[in-house]
């Protein structure tokens, strides 16, 4: 039986796009029986609930299948999890998998980015420009569920631009600015490049697309959520998606102002 990859796009006709491409769980039959990882631990290691923080009126990219199969924010030789070294030192595999299998998502991957690259070409050639929000989320408790929060280390939210075009450099500063402060006095640490400077996704589309896009990874602390349990908390988790939303203005007002 072949190997799936489980992702849709939404294109609402927007230069704006949020991908969340590390919100999947599924994992195919065929290649679940050879999991070592229980449910828990890959869930622990996946981003649930961004897929919810990335329904903004933007253009869509949502991952449905779990990165544990393939992780499309890795390089493809880095993409399937092969030894601990690659995956927080969880050994994924009850026995090598297959090279037919290894191969097949290797080729599914390299498929996906096609098709990202050409959603995107197209915002080009209508808008001229494209902005990503590459949105995900981070644990904060790695040594166990009753961890004391490291807060001068592990921001709310990280915002990660390494691979972005210096003529970025402004608007970068203006959503920095808005998204640290929120509405009703709220406000949040907000950090650039501190725990995460952006995945190879932006990095490959950064260096195939050069200064028409920029991307931001917006990585936030799971503290909308029980990382050990995968409860999720949905005041702060709307909290969060609210703060992306009213972002959004200052997205608007910068190109307008450009044109």
């Amino acid at each position: 039986m072949s190997l799936t990859y489980r992702y849709q796009f939404e294109n609402n006709e927007s230069p704006f796009w949020a991908f969340a491409i590390h919100d999947g769980h599924h994992v195919d039959d065929n290649i679940l029986v050879n999991f070592n990882i229980s449910e828990e631990e890959r869930l622990r290691e996946e981003d649930p609930y961004t897929a919810i923080l990335a329904e903004l009126p933007f253009n869509r990219f949502v991952s449905g299948t779990s990165r544990f199969q393939l992780d499309l924010n890795r390089k493809r030789e880095d993409a399937v999890y092969l030894t601990p070294e690659q995956s927080w030192g969880l050994r994924v595999w009850k026995e090598a998998l297959p090279q037919l299998q290894i191969n097949e998502l290797y080729a599914i991957y390299d498929r996906v980015y096609a098709d990202v690259c050409e959603q995107i070409q197209y915002t080009i050639d209508r808008y001229g420009y494209f902005v990503i929000y590459d949105i995900h989320s981070y644990n904060m408790r790695r040594e166990g569920p009753d961890a004391i929060v490291n807060s001068a280390a592990d921001p709310q939210i990280n915002l990660g631009t390494q691979h972005n075009h210096q003529k970025w450099r402004q608007l970068t500063d203006q959503l920095l600015k808005v998204l640290q402060s929120g509405k009703d006095g709220l406000v949040y640490d907000v950090r650039e490049n501190v725990k995460f400077k952006g995945g190879f996704l932006s990095a490959y589309l950064n260096s195939k697309f050069g200064d028409k896009g920029c991307i931001f990874s917006i990585e936030f602390r799971k503290d909308f959520m029980d990382e050990w349990t995968g409860e999720v908390f949905p005041q702060k988790l709307q909290e969060y998606k609210q703060l992306l939303l009213q972002s959004i203005e200052t997205l608007e007002n910068y190109f307008a102002y450009e044109r």
